[in-house]
């Protein structure tokens, strides 16, 4: 079996992914099948966190988000929501110093004007201490839907058409793009979902229109620095075709 060093030189560096946003599934699922509560799986989940935005950086992405927390998990009972939420900000306290030493920025979308003060606070002096930072930007969806999201920027853009700063004509992808929490960035070219379960569950709706998608059937406490090579390497022998024919692909890339 090929080592991680193997795998790594063995990819192709001018196909990496800008862009690979991630579904962490199975936490739960994972700590029941090892006779514990639920908030195991979620404390072991961080260690994978760790280790997926460490060979994202190394490998070359510039983008990782992750799929922390969606807004329909505020429907789960509420002591897992309070553990989840205490999870989430210590565990991003204590491993910014490594993100700032590994050159790392730390940013988030969704709704945050629904999170706990205490965690928002918190989360925020994280990310104005790794501002600086220039490589990776690891991007946390945290109280986030896609519909939701969608939906704002709809809002926006009727707003200033009803103030008359925008004709309905104007809108278009890229207008609507500018809108998202996720302006500036570009989309995913690469989908990862542990877990086993075969959807996107409001994710990224409108961003990952043209990506890649890769299923694992492993939980994500499982998921090692290997799974994500190999899902880049499987990502890098897909053809992407945009709508176009496999021969105009080919002639473009030749040219």
């Amino acid at each position: 079996m090929a080592s991680l060093s193997d795998k790594i030189q063995q990819l192709d560096p001018t196909r990496i992914p800008r862009h690979v946003a991630i579904i962490m599934d199975g936490n739960g699922r994972w700590a029941k099948e090892h006779g514990q509560e639920r908030s195991f799986g979620h404390e072991s989940g961080v260690a994978t966190v760790r280790q997926a935005t460490e060979i994202a950086s190394e490998v070359g992405v510039e983008y990782l988000t992750l799929y922390t927390f969606s807004t329909e998990n505020w429907n789960r009972p509420q002591d897992e929501v309070d553990a989840l939420m205490n999870l989430i900000v210590v565990s991003i306290e204590q491993q910014t110093p490594d993100l700032i030493k590994n050159n790392v920025r730390l940013t988030t979308i969704g709704d945050m004007e629904r999170m706990p003060a205490f965690a928002a606070n918190r989360l925020r002096k994280c990310m104005q201490d790794t501002s600086h930072c220039t490589g990776l930007v690891l991007c946390l969806a945290l109280s986030y839907s896609s519909r939701w999201e969608i939906v704002e920027a709809c809002r926006s853009l009727a707003r200033e058409a009803a103030a008359g700063k925008l004709q309905p004509e104007d809108i278009d992808d890229a207008l609507l793009s500018s809108r998202l929490s996720t302006a500036g960035m570009p989309d995913p070219d690469l989908l990862i979902r542990t877990g086993g379960d075969l959807r996107v569950s409001n994710y990224l709706l409108w961003q990952i229109a043209y990506s890649e998608l890769y299923f694992t059937s492993k939980y994500w406490p499982d998921f090692t620095k290997e799974d994500f090579v190999d899902a880049i390497a499987d990502f890098q022998g897909r053809e992407r075709r945009y709508g176009k024919t496999s021969e105009q692909v080919k002639n473009e890339n030749e040219a």
